[in-house]
């Protein structure tokens, strides 16, 4: 069986999550209430898929905030972390910063920092898909199956075509739920928006052999 690995990109994008995640917006000003928050949109480019959000940092934080995404692009997830405190302190209703912080804290092993930061993007705008992602990620590796499960259907919701997140659902569904039948579908539908993936089409043959369905 081949290796399901869980993530926020396809293959081809830039390393970096929060690419797939926001936009800086040129013009300076502190940011409203979570209420005037613009449900994220999605584009489409070479890419992939992309979720972008114009987002409005006070000068200072925009300088750490852009460099504390060339740190988590480096690999350096310590700045990055120490960055992005800075900047969250620094502007407590920034929701893609506190998606950022979670991200870092997750790869620097830190889960229980990492949902509570990603927690706070929800509460700050929870109509953000990809939060509801990473959440889902943070929560399949603390064994809390149930709320990845639900967590991955939220952005689901919010963002149907969120193929990022259809394919994490289908891996959980698959290697930790024990359902194949939500798995066969949510890899299909996933194929549905990234036909190139051939490692996804091995996994939907795999699971149609074993539940005995002739494919098409």
């Amino acid at each position: 069986m081949c290796l399901r690995n869980e993530g926020s990109r396809t293959r081809g994008s830039r390393l970096v999550a929060i690419a797939l995640v926001l936009g800086l917006a040129a013009t300076s000003g502190c940011l409203g209430t979570s209420s005037e928050w613009s449900r994220p949109r999605e584009l489409r480019d070479a890419n992939g898929f992309t979720i972008t959000e114009t987002v409005r940092p006070g000068l200072g934080a925009r300088g750490d905030f852009d460099r504390a995404l060339k740190a988590l692009e480096a690999g350096d997830t310590a700045r990055a972390i120490e960055l992005l405190e800075a900047v969250t302190a620094a502007e407590p209703g920034l929701a893609p910063a506190f998606i950022d912080l979670g991200i870092a804290y997750a790869r620097d092993g830190k889960l229980q920092q990492a949902e509570t930061s990603l927690l706070r993007a929800v509460e700050l705008n929870p109509r953000h898909p990809a939060a509801q992602n990473e959440l889902g990620i943070v929560y399949r590796r603390m064994g809390r199956f149930a709320e990845a499960r639900a967590a991955y259907e939220a952005a689901l919701v919010l963002h149907p075509s969120f193929h990022h997140a259809r394919r994490n659902l289908g891996i959980l569904c698959d290697l930790y739920l024990a359902d194949p039948g939500c798995a066969l579908e949510q890899y299909e539908l996933y194929l549905q928006a990234a036909p190139e993936d051939e490692t996804v089409a091995m996994w939907v043959a795999d699971l149609a052999n074993r539940l005995g369905r002739s494919q098409e």
